[in-house]
């Protein structure tokens, strides 16, 4: 849970808008306080700073639509996103919390850091880094809440504001459906209300109707992740699949049978959980311990052919993905390296399983909820981490993961990868 909280306190002066919102904030996420800091003048812990509530507020319900749709970029974020995701950006002469807000599209991030210099500011954060991982629906709840406490003061104090008209705007776009599909894929494309052309939009909301609705919010994610504002095309997709793509038969891939119903719910747990879970059931369906996959295995597995594996391409396709159109399905894979397209395959095999079924399934470098369950049950189907473990012992240097690389036929990223969410991480898993 994540609770925004302001304490109210009296100011002398400055506008309207400020005296009547003025307080102690405080926020909380699963229980924990991340605004205790110490005033540099008592040296006294606080439980938070003492701010406008009135700004935090406007800038919640103005970058409504990106803190819950838009994925955090896997590269080093910008200034741009860092402007719409992370409150010490807020200005306006305060002393904002460090907390970001990332989203995958089904849960966010909430990350906190404290002051980085001792001797900074008016006051200093000095709570442990943290961050706590909740339902995006909690971060909804917590925003309504703050922004209509927020607006009580204000109309108390009879002031009409900004905070006022955007927030009325925000409300009626989310009972309107079409207005919903606009401000979610501009989210996803990373960028403000009506900071896109409205045909590079249009364009993108008409290839619904042919990719399906979820499959072009993931393709919107991967422009946004890469700086683009224009989502690859039907046309685009399709001549991909023909240059370099292979024939597939979703009829004849693999059907999840056993503990299907016993499985996590897509949305109901974490995205890495999901995917090894599925991953894990896949496997002891199928008998395959802890043995490697060959190439035959795996395209049988995912409907198409070996040499969909093995084949080059002097033109490479910018992201992995299976379409159907015109009564056949095509498998375009990305990397020209042979592991990268057996991850690639292996990922698009997960995501049909994880109940995805419209014309295009996307692999995509995006940071949302599908692509990391797609991620982790790829790394699991391919080396499950018991039996990566039984191969390495306790030998961890970079030579024997080189050799169980070349055992599972994965990349040495994968291996680290698997290594590291398993072993050393803190929570969040890289793939």
């Amino acid at each position: 849970m994540l609770k925004l909280k302001l304490a109210p306190q009296h100011l002398d002066s400055g506008p309207i808008e400020e005296r009547a919102t003025f307080g102690t904030l405080q926020v909380f996420a699963d229980g924990r306080c991340f605004t205790e800091g110490v005033a540099p003048d008592t040296k006294e812990l606080l439980p938070g700073p003492r701010v406008s509530g009135y700004h935090l507020a406007e800038w919640l319900a103005w970058n409504w639509w990106r803190l819950r749709w838009e994925a955090r970029p896997s590269e080093t974020v910008g200034r741009e996103w860092g402007f719409s995701h992370c409150l010490s950006s807020i200005g306006e002469g305060y002393v904002w919390p460090n907390i970001e807000i990332s989203s995958d599209g089904v849960n966010v991030i909430v990350t906190s850091t404290p002051t980085i210099d001792p001797a900074a500011g008016l006051y200093r954060y000095v709570g442990a880094s943290a961050f706590v991982v909740m339902a995006a629906t909690d971060l909804e709840a917590a925003i309504d809440s703050f922004a209509r406490s927020m607006l009580d003061l204000l109309d108390d104090a009879k002031a009409d504001t900004n905070l006022h008209h955007i927030w009325r705007d925000l409300e009626r776009e989310q009972r309107d459906a079409d207005a919903t599909r606009l401000r979610r894929l501009e989210a996803r494309l990373g960028k403000d209300p009506d900071e896109i052309a409205p045909e590079r939009l249009r364009s993108a909301i008409e290839a619904v109707r042919d990719l399906g609705p979820d499959a072009v919010d993931e393709l919107a994610a991967h422009a946004g992740a890469h700086g683009d504002t224009t989502v690859i095309s039907t046309k685009a997709l399709s001549d991909t699949a023909e240059e370099v793509g292979s024939d597939a038969n979703p009829q004849d891939a693999v059907e999840l049978h056993a503990n299907h119903d016993s499985l996590p719910v897509f949305g109901e747990v974490r995205a890495w959980r999901l995917g090894v879970s599925t991953a894990r059931a896949l496997r002891r369906q199928q008998a395959l311990d802890g043995q490697p996959i060959d190439n035959k295995r795996l395209s049988s597995l995912a409907g198409t052919r070996a040499a969909a594996l093995t084949a080059r391409h002097a033109q490479a396709s910018h992201l992995s993905f299976m379409l159907a159109a015109g009564g056949r399905s095509r498998v375009a894979l990305r990397s020209n390296w042979e592991t990268g397209k057996r991850f690639d395959l292996a990922r698009l095999l997960g995501d049909r399983l994880l109940g995805q079924d419209e014309p295009l399934l996307p692999a995509t470098g995006a940071y949302t909820y599908r692509q990391k369950a797609q991620r982790a049950f790829a790394a699991e189907l391919l080396c499950p981490y018991e039996a990566l473990c039984e191969f390495l012992g306790q030998d961890r240097s970079e030579e024997r993961c080189e050799d169980a690389a070349s055992h599972f036929n994965v990349s040495p990223w994968a291996i680290n990868s698997l290594l590291l969410n398993n072993e050393g991480h803190r929570g969040a898993p890289t793939f």
